[in-house]
């Protein structure tokens, strides 16, 4: 392990001086770094970064120097994989369900797909788990990762590969990068699309060893905005992470050279908010979770040897709503769908071709709070005014000063808002279970994931902690508890069910009960499994918000007819001899042939 409006699409006819033309249709690459911000690269000016791989992106290719996504996670995938504003595509959270895309919406992956192009995504999608929100079921034949947000185990993880279940040892990172070289390796003939949707650094606060020896006595002399708030190994680990991040850009971009595809790949890096912690950002307000400057500004960088000219840099403000269009513009990909789209087409600034760039403006929105930019303002989610372009750290609103814009401003966000969210505005339902119903028995995906996160703990059960992404259920201790997932039954069959249980050998024995309308099926909580908490993953300490994780082991349940339609499945108790029934993190349900 090494250290609102839409432009025609455009055209691309020539290539710029220097470079050969592309006789066939380009491979794309898209990076996505998980809570990195604005200023965690050397290419941004940190001085204490590592990112040399990250950075060539941006010297060899173009710059988009205002690149704005959403304050957290998934409302920013779905964004780039619709081109579309997150509320519109029915993400309204990050867990529990509502994190899940629409099944209406289409994606990039879908529009290369129907081009003939190989699609894989390999990382943490968090936009959906069970089939059809599965990334199988959204436009890439090839998957593996995690498919939710927070994902608790960084070393030898448990992932999945196109919804089956799978062990590799290694970093996360490095395992995942792995599979897309493989994917890389098997599709050079081409044309391919790869997606690497990176989970760092986003915490846990865990990296291989010999990165963190590198950062952890390192003088962190370019301090946050706010530099009182900020914890010193933190911003190491984040930065510790970064590199390893880079290092496995680094082999993608070596794969693609050893493979003569250099040319003709489109590559894209950018960042999915702004950083998980206080650390520099260039001076900007805000952080993740923020919609100030600070907690959506983004790097973004697109290479394209044959196509774009390198050390470009477009100073007109983007998003992640406008990489679908670019993307399938630039590849000669007709879209799929005809929802109409939220973002541009920036084919024409990326290649200098743009003449009268049009004003416009991007919305940011998270937890009741929206804020919007211009080209040369932010009006935040107060309502005041800043010039970003004198005053980039938000620092003296120009409110006063210019109030017919401010007036202007207040007026779009009001009517963004009413647009977007409607009476659901005035109510924040984060962290509730989504009404929708979890899909299962669906024929060409037959085996379901329930997870912890996505039930519903009655009675005195309760998640391991707040986050629910990685939880599991904790203290099962009375008959009157149950845990819930109301689910949609699409095919109706008989369905072997595998619960993923620890219990303590003084617990075992319990009898429980798994109901859906008149099916029930009930089993013994047997045998013991009691593993220890891991005490070998995390870098620094891990924040009582976040799980402490261990090993889980399924346990076969036994089979149960289920009808189709909707309905509450219903997990509780019916004899409990010790303590406690059993920590939970899921069921799996399987549609039998």
């Amino acid at each position: 392990m090494h250290p609102a409006f839409l432009l025609p699409i455009v055209a691309i006819c020539s290539s710029p001086p220097g470079s050969q033309s592309s006789e066939g249709p380009p491979n794309v690459v898209v990076f996505l770094a998980d809570d990195a911000g604005w200023g965690d690269y050397g290419v941004n000016g940190n001085r204490l970064a590592r990112t040399p791989h990250i950075d060539s992106i941006a010297r060899d290719g173009v710059t988009l120097d205002r690149f704005y996504v959403c304050p957290v996670c998934s409302p920013t995938r779905a964004e780039f994989l619709t081109g579309r504003y997150y509320p519109r595509t029915g993400v309204r959270g990050v867990s529990t369900g509502q994190e899940r895309m629409g099944l209406g919406e289409r994606t990039v992956a879908e529009a290369f797909k129907h081009a003939a192009y190989a699609t894989g995504a390999f990382g943490k999608w968090h936009n959906g788990s069970q089939w059809p929100y599965h990334p199988n079921a959204r436009g890439f034949d090839s998957y593996y990762g995690h498919t939710a947000g927070h994902w608790g185990e960084y070393f030898d993880p448990p992932l999945e590969s196109d919804g089956l279940p799978v062990r590799d040892r290694g970093y996360i990172v490095d395992l995942c990068t792995d599979r897309a070289l493989s994917f890389i390796e098997a599709h050079r003939d081409g044309p391919f699309f790869c997606y690497v949707p990176f989970t760092t650094p986003h915490s846990p606060w865990a990296v291989p060893e010999a990165y963190w020896e590198r950062f952890e006595d390192a003088p962190v002399e370019q301090r946050a905005t706010v530099p009182d708030r900020e914890v010193l190994d933190q911003t190491r680990c984040a930065l510790a992470m970064l590199e390893n991040q880079d290092w496995n850009v680094g082999r993608v971009l070596r794969k693609i050279d050893e493979l003569e595809l250099s040319e003709d790949t489109i590559v894209v890096y950018f960042s999915d908010n702004g950083p998980n912690s206080w650390r520099w950002n260039g001076g900007m307000r805000g952080r993740k979770g923020s919609t100030d400057e600070g907690g959506v500004r983004s790097p973004c960088f697109v290479r394209w040897p044959s196509k774009l000219p390198p050390g470009r840099t477009v100073g007109e403000i983007a998003g992640a709503i406008d990489l679908l269009p670019t993307l399938t513009s630039l590849a000669g990909v007709p879209r799929v769908g005809d929802a109409p789209l939220d973002g541009l087409d920036l084919a024409p600034l990326l290649l200098g071709t743009a003449e009268g760039w049009p004003d416009r403006e991007l919305f940011s929105s998270w937890g009741g709070q929206t804020s919007v930019r211009t080209t040369r303002y932010r009006l935040d989610s107060q309502g005041r005014l800043y010039d970003i372009i004198a005053d980039p750290g938000q620092a003296a609103p120009v409110t006063v000063a210019r109030p017919e814009v401010a007036t202007r401003l207040n007026r779009a966000v009001s009517d963004w808002d009413a647009e977007m969210f409607g009476d659901e505005r005035s109510a924040d339902s984060r962290g509730e279970v989504d009404p929708r119903p979890f899909p299962v028995g669906h024929a060409e995906f037959p085996r379901t994931w329930l997870p912890a996160r996505d039930g519903e703990p009655r009675g005195g059960v309760r998640r391991s902690s707040d986050a629910p992404n990685c939880s599991y259920f904790v203290d099962w201790t009375d008959l009157d508890d149950s845990l819930v997932w109301e689910i949609e039954v699409d095919e109706s069959g008989d369905y072997e069910v595998e619960l993923l249980y620890t219990c303590a050998p003084s617990d075992v024995g319990s009898t429980v009960v798994l109901e859906f309308g008149e099916h029930r099926l009930s089993g013994t909580v047997s045998p013991a499994w009691d593993p220890p908490l891991y005490t070998n993953q995390d870098t620094l300490p891990r924040p009582p918000a976040e799980s402490q994780m261990k090993e889980f082991r399924p346990l076969s349940l036994g089979t149960i007819r289920l009808r189709k339609g909707r309905g509450p499945l219903t997990l509780r108790a019916l004899e409990i001899p010790g303590a406690e029934v059993m920590d939970l993190r899921a069921i799996t349900l399987t549609l039998l042939p």
